[in-house]
């Protein structure tokens, strides 16, 4: 897997040099090639969304609600992920504001969005809209969030049946789940083609300028999680978890840079799990409990990205919001990554779920896709630290 992720990786980069090469000598008229290519893969992206989330939400809820050993450690582990998700999150929020590398910037995308919907609809609005009149209407018109609230109560009350139903319905949510995982997993092969494609109109229309805001976009994100690395999570660990940080980063040095070579903080999770126990002072009981929950759902680097890259994404299409109209895009954003964590290249397929959810055009995504695997390396490292933090802190108070 790990192999063919990285072929992947550099199938993605070719299409990525292919499609400037082709927009570059051929212009205008490879358009034509290159829109079919373009619409192919975002149908497919499309196509597995809703049932992706539905099986995944409902096969995470009923495996974490089965489980013993719920109680106060589980509240405090909870507290500590949104914390730390937010601090995260307006850290990101808060720098791409400062540099704003979408604004003014002309991709040539085909989309030209009115409004961008969850902002009309204001907060209170948002939150009562969650709840479904009609889940098949809202899976019909592809409406992410009311299908992931009714995944989650649909989950919490298979967790309360008798043990035979429960096993059942588990079983059969959890087949499920791996099924769309081998789906989902054929959709990103074709994102290459899909790249090139969008890669291909982007340059034939617009020339090279598409690249400079696509830097500033990579900076932006990486000193926003340099940031949350090196002085957000290290104060938390000092303060509240009473833990030398230095030390703390010495022992974690060969789960981080697992973390960063591999993308993956499961893979990640024995190198942890030692780190934390041997060298920072966590409780075996507090890591045992705390890391394999992180490794799934504590995604501080993953939402502090989503954050950053919905915001581009708006300010490419001329969207220049308020703070607290960003607030509400950054609140759909979170509530729509929910269960996406641990599925195959999450990056894109969570960026997919986001951008529908808050009603932006998807083709979007194809150009933030060119650094995605780069920036990937560096938020799994960023998630990695802050599950250790977090079994170093909780351990404390436990």
């Amino acid at each position: 897997m790990k192999n063919r992720k990285y072929t992947l990786t550099i199938l993605i980069f070719t299409g990525f040099f292919l499609g400037i090469a082709a927009g570059w000598i051929f212009g205008e008229p490879i358009v034509k090639i290159a829109a079919p290519m373009k619409t192919l893969f975002l149908r497919l992206l499309k196509m597995a969304i809703l049932p992706l989330v539905i099986t995944s939400i409902i096969s995470a809820v009923v495996k974490v609600g089965s489980s013993k050993g719920l109680g106060q450690i589980t509240l405090r582990t909870i507290g500590y992920y949104l914390s730390t998700s937010i601090l995260a999150i307006l850290t990101g929020q808060v720098l791409v504001n400062i540099f704003k590398p979408g604004i003014g910037v002309n991709l040539g995308l085909d989309a030209d969005p009115d409004s961008i919907g969850v902002v009309e609809k204001g907060l209170g609005d948002l939150l009562l809209d969650i709840i479904p009149e009609n889940v098949f209407r809202a899976m019909a018109s592809g409406d992410v969030l009311p299908v992931i609230f009714f995944s989650i109560l649909f989950g919490f009350f298979v967790t309360q049946l008798k043990e035979k139903q429960r096993i059942l319905l588990g079983d059969f949510f959890h087949a499920g789940f791996e099924a769309m995982m081998k789906l989902t997993l054929f959709v990103v092969w074709t994102a290459p083609v899909g790249v090139f494609g969008i890669v291909a109109i982007i340059v034939a229309e617009t020339g090279f300028d598409a690249f400079v805001p696509l830097g500033k976009y990579f900076l932006v994100v990486l000193a926003a999680l340099c940031i949350h690395f090196f002085i957000t999570l290290p104060l938390i660990l000092k303060f509240i978890g009473k833990t030398s940080p230095f030390r703390h980063y010495r022992g974690m040095i060969t789960a981080l840079l697992t973390a960063f070579s591999t993308c993956s903080t499961i893979v990640t999770l024995p190198f942890t799990m030692k780190a934390v126990t041997e060298h920072s002072g966590a409780s075996e009981k507090a890591a045992g409990f705390v890391l394999p929950i992180g490794a799934t759902i504590n995604m501080d680097g993953t939402a502090l990205y989503e954050c950053v890259a919905t915001i581009f994404i708006a300010q490419v299409y001329g969207f220049d919001l308020t703070f607290a109209q960003q607030g509400i895009i950054v609140i759909t954003a979170v509530l729509a990554s929910i269960g996406a964590a641990s599925i195959p290249m999450s990056g894109l397929v969570m960026m997919t779920i986001i951008l529908n959810a808050v009603g932006l055009p998807l083709e979007g995504i194809g150009i933030i896709l060119a650094v995605d695997r780069i920036l990937d390396m560096f938020r799994t490292t960023v998630n990695v630290f802050s599950d250790s933090v977090g079994a170093v802190v909780i351990s404390k108070y436990h």
